[in-house]
């Protein structure tokens, strides 16, 4: 199951959470309670699905629904030229992988690319 197939299941997840929670409540007092409560879980879920952002990805892909690169990074013909490597290196605790640390000198900004074939 693709990462954004996940985030959707989850959007529609809190909804359905949302709108029965407002169903509970509008049936009277008794359920009242039970639907607050699901209420606030589907707004979580909600926000989280629309705020979540997959790891080491730049705000320039989320929004272009590119393809997650290796790691949960950046694929590296993806990455513009004006990033340069860094000596910063880490290995992902999720996918065993290393990842290299790209930096733009002018603005600061940072990419993530898989160092490893996996």
């Amino acid at each position: 199951m693709t990462f954004s197939a996940i985030r959707a299941l989850v959007f529609v997840g809190g909804a359905v959470l949302t709108i029965g929670g407002f169903v509970l409540i509008a049936s009277g007092p008794a359920l009242a309670p039970s639907g607050l409560w699901a209420v606030v879980m589907g707004g979580v879920l909600l926000v989280a699905a629309v705020l979540e952002r997959s790891r080491y990805r730049s705000e320039a892909a989320e929004r272009g629904m590119e393809s997650i690169g290796p790691g949960g990074g950046e694929t590296a013909g993806e990455v513009e030229a004006r990033f340069r490597p860094t000596a910063e290196v880490f290995v992902d605790p999720t996918t065993s992988r290393r990842m290299r640390v790209l930096v733009d000198p002018r603005t600061g900004e940072r990419r993530y690319v898989a160092e490893d074939a996996g």
